[in-house]
């Protein structure tokens, strides 16, 4: 197959979400790029997890969606994540779950406020929510939306889309990104993490204030930028 790693990569993103707890029944999914090859692969439309194998995985172009390989429908979400791509060349892979405490969160209409150390280290502050689409965009083109929605609240607040590798949609729920199909995996369980510390917080002192901002600045840059200095050198 011409796209058998980029397949084995997005197949393996899918699976972590439901090992992670993130996605019950068939609510969610995960997409990869190849930027050389200029195609995306995600995972098919409602097609139970324990049945998908690599294979399964359908691949577009990334510049016109034309399918180019698979059998199955992909995942209806598929515009989202072509919008994301284009948009943002940085990012190499996207989920987007139904995940119980980052979904409470969107539907109850409120950002992921960053409590702590935990956090910061992977979300530079809140974790943040769009505004809710218009009528006229829910009813046309309500998935390519979703995804200019994300572009419009990132370009328009002027933000690194990778200081924020994760957002809350109204009503819906999150979508995180990464360098490939594993990092954004990573962040959706990161996400899903910080979401529900910050509702155990707040059941235990509603009156709590977010991370003075020297200390998200702290551990957030100690991972992430020309300063990090966390793990071990890749060199």
């Amino acid at each position: 197959m011409a796209y058998e790693q980029l397949k084995e990569d997005v197949w393996r993103a899918n699976m972590g979400l439901v090992e992670a707890g993130l996605v019950v029944l068939t609510w969610g999914n995960a997409s990869g790029v190849d930027r050389k090859a200029g195609v995306m692969a995600i995972k098919p439309s409602g097609v139970d997890y324990e049945d998908m194998h690599p294979e399964d995985m359908v691949v577009l172009s990334l510049a016109t969606g034309e399918l180019l390989e698979g059998d199955l429908r992909p995942s209806s979400d598929t515009p989202t994540h072509l919008v994301l791509y284009r948009e943002f060349p940085v990012i190499g892979g996207v989920t987007h779950t139904h995940s119980n405490y980052a979904t409470s969160f969107a539907q109850a209409g409120l950002e992921i406020p960053c409590l702590g150390t935990t956090h910061a280290d992977h979300f530079y502050g809140a974790v943040p929510l769009t505004r809710q689409l218009t009528r006229e965009e829910i009813q046309k083109d309500y998935e390519l939306n979703t995804g200019r929605l994300i572009v419009e609240y990132y370009q328009q607040k002027g933000l690194d889309i990778m200081d924020k590798p994760g957002v809350l949609v109204p009503y819906h729920g999150p979508f995180t990104w990464g360098a490939d199909p594993e990092a954004a995996l990573h962040n959706a369980i990161v996400l899903e993490e910080v979401a529900r510390m910050v509702f155990q917080t707040r059941l235990i002192n509603p009156q709590v204030k977010e991370i003075p901002r020297v200390l998200l600045d702290k551990h957030f840059k100690r991972k992430h930028g020309p300063g990090a200095y966390y793990g071990q050198s890749k060199t």
